[in-house]
């Protein structure tokens, strides 16, 4: 349950990035699987391409290095 909790913050910093708020209720992410929650995580890290450098570097911190 530790990894779904992590994930959901994650995934909730990364969509409320430069809003107020998040895009989407990130209470209901909670009823989505693992598997889920890690591919939303490797999409929104995947845009980083297409930011700004300065967003980059700030979406460079939820990048895990193995």
């Amino acid at each position: 349950m530790k990894e779904k909790e992590l994930l959901l913050q994650e995934i909730e910093k990364l969509m409320s990035y430069g809003k107020d708020e998040p895009t989407i209720n990130p209470s209901l992410l909670e009823f989505l699987d693992i598997q889920s929650l890690r591919n939303i995580k490797k999409s929104l890290e995947n845009k980083v391409g297409t930011l700004s450098e300065d967003d980059k570097e700030w979406l460079e911190q939820f990048k895990k290095y193995e």
